[in-house]
């Protein structure tokens, strides 16, 4: 069974490791990229792609469902979703402040879905909007990461 970390433990892990986690690139029928504005630290206030760490114990197929139905509300399974390949994430802060920075390991996943706006949980992101390729690249508060999803390797 996977377990969240206390506050404290979780700061010592961050300080000093690199996280884990799934991004989740998701297009609608329209070519569209679902960017959500991003409430917590880090990337606070841009847009970015939802996704969230794997947690310990936890097999990526186990962490894409509860992070698909944590960030969208619905429940999905990682076969499918296609793997666009591993990024690194490098941030200024962290979760709980600007102290230490925080580093990802991040494997970005690439789905079709069309979902209504109004139905996606609020926890992680306060607004939603669906953007399309060039104006996400082009825009000042898409965050680099997730315009690294968009841009040629």
């Amino acid at each position: 069974m996977t377990q969240r970390l206390d506050k404290q433990t979780f700061q010592t892990v961050v300080a000093h490791t690199p996280l884990i986690s799934l991004d989740l690139i998701i297009e609608n029928t329209n070519g569209q990229v679902l960017l959500g504005q991003r409430l917590n630290k880090p990337a606070q206030g841009y847009w970015f792609v939802p996704g969230g760490r794997i947690l310990k114990d936890e097999t990526m197929a186990q962490a894409f469902s509860r992070l698909t139905k944590e960030e969208l509300g619905i429940e999905l399974q990682l076969s499918d979703a296609t793997l666009i390949g591993p990024f690194e994430h490098f941030y200024n802060d962290n979760f709980s402040g600007n102290d230490f920075n925080t580093h990802y390991v991040v494997l970005g996943y690439r789905f079709r879905l069309d979902i209504s706006l109004s139905q996606l949980p609020k926890e992680q992101h306060c607004h939603y909007q669906w953007f399309d390729v060039a104006t996400l690249l082009d825009a000042d508060d898409v965050h680099h990461h997730t315009k690294l999803y968009f841009i040629s390797k």
